[in-house]
């Protein structure tokens, strides 16, 4: 599970994605677009130190997810994934990362596509007293629940075309930028998410061996 906190934050999760999101090569909006935000899904980290968020948003054009990592601590030779820092007025300064660069995110989002382990359950703490949040973003994953999960470090990544390749040693991760239907057959394990007014599958990631 994932314990969340009512805290004040600086800046908003919106506001960092309203400021770096626009700068990506696969944002389709004018300027000075809205962005909505339709939910959030979340991965566990097993030692329970960093966060791990993804964000779906909404334009005029096009609906993103935006997968985070919030640390209490740089991590170490990934300053081309940090996003900015931001102030928690619980659990103090947060370094945030686009996760296609942080192995903690890879972990999960391998977990998630291969073998479709549950997104965490997201529960606010609010002075001791404990509240599950409705599930936002629904999950699916066309994997078997006893697949064997590779290893996933020494990742790299690129991105081409709104589709970030996270490589590792035995697997490939594709992590859609811009979520559309997943129409067709598709090669590989492939990860899926409703929402509110989404009924149709919406691609979120494919996982190939390599």
């Amino acid at each position: 599970m994932a314990i969340l906190y009512r805290a004040t934050l600086v800046p908003t999760k919106m506001e960092l994605i309203n400021s770096w999101l626009p700068q990506q090569p696969w944002f389709q909006e004018a300027d000075e677009a809205t962005l909505k935000s339709l939910g959030s899904f979340r991965f566990d980290d097993p030692d329970g130190e960093v966060g791990v968020e993804t964000i779906v948003v909404a334009g005029e054009s096009a609906v993103y997810q935006n997968p985070l990592t919030y640390r209490g601590a740089p991590l170490q030779d990934a300053d081309s994934y940090l996003i900015t820092t931001m102030d928690h007025s619980v659990l103090g300064k947060r370094w945030v990362y686009d996760a296609a660069g942080d192995p903690v995110y890879v972990a999960g989002l391998a977990n998630a596509v291969l073998a479709g382990q549950p997104q965490a359950e997201q529960i606010v703490d609010t002075d001791g007293k404990l509240e599950l949040l409705p599930e936002a973003i629904h999950l699916e994953s066309t994997g078997p629940v006893d697949a064997d999960i590779p290893a996933t470090a020494h990742s790299s990544t690129e991105t081409m075309d709104g589709v970030t390749t996270i490589r590792t040693s035995d697997l490939e991760l594709l992590v859609a930028r811009v979520l559309t239907p997943a129409e067709g057959p598709t090669s590989g394990t492939v990860l899926t998410a409703t929402w509110d007014g989404q009924v149709e599958p919406a691609l979120v990631a494919t996982a190939k061996g390599i």
